[in-house]
């Protein structure tokens, strides 16, 4: 499936459901550039411990990974996935949808082995911007017993699990699913964000 393709069908989805999951939305050799690129900057130490909410508290009983923002030059790869693919996404579901995608924030996050995310939403109760959330996966070889799963829960529906293999992109409700992401054994990267409502 080509990327045009893989974007479709992404955007197609959500006319049945509040989520959509797309194996390999990018090349081996994309996912290989994005995966150097976050193990880079984290070993220069940049990413820092995630919190939660806009006052950015940390609570490790409830989140265990570590971000780092997408900012200036700092994430060229990061950047160009920005700038290309998950705009041609983002002009897909808004002409797929009545969802009113306006501009991405994101960061790469590493969930070192025995953290986790417990069951939340992404929406902020004071703060409805954030529309559409993604999850693009860049770890290699993972299996099943490496752990890390992100536990979907739609309304009205099964709870769906994915498992973060390199290329799977996620993309759900931010105010409508929740979700939880289960006890990693290795270090699990990826690239995540939202789309936030056009003002």
């Amino acid at each position: 499936m080509s990327i045009q393709e893989a974007i479709q069908a992404l955007a197609r989805a959500f006319g049945n459901h509040d989520w959509s999951v797309q194996e390999g939305f990018l090349a081996p050799p994309r996912i290989s550039a994005l995966r150097h690129e976050a193990e880079a900057l984290r070993d220069q130490g940049a990413f820092h411990a995630a919190g939660i909410g806009p006052g950015a508290e940390r609570h490790t009983d409830i989140r265990g990974d570590e971000i780092l923002w997408f900012e200036g030059d700092m994430a060229p790869q990061a950047s160009s996935l920005v700038c290309r693919e998950l705009e041609a996404l983002r002009f897909a579901v808004n002409a797929a949808s009545y969802l009113g995608l306006g501009e991405f924030e994101g960061h790469y996050a590493a969930y070192a082995p025995g953290t986790a995310y417990a069951r939340h939403m992404d929406g902020f109760r004071d703060d409805n911007r954030r529309a559409l959330s993604l999850v693009l996966y860049l770890n290699e070889a993972w299996s099943a017993e490496d752990g890390g799963a992100l536990q979907l829960y739609p309304e009205g529906e099964p709870s769906v699990t994915v498992l973060p293999r390199g290329g799977t992109l996620v993309c759900f409700l931010s105010e409508r699913v929740q979700h939880e992401v289960l006890p990693a054994r290795r270090m699990r990267l990826s690239l995540t964000g939202w789309f936030r409502r056009r003002a």
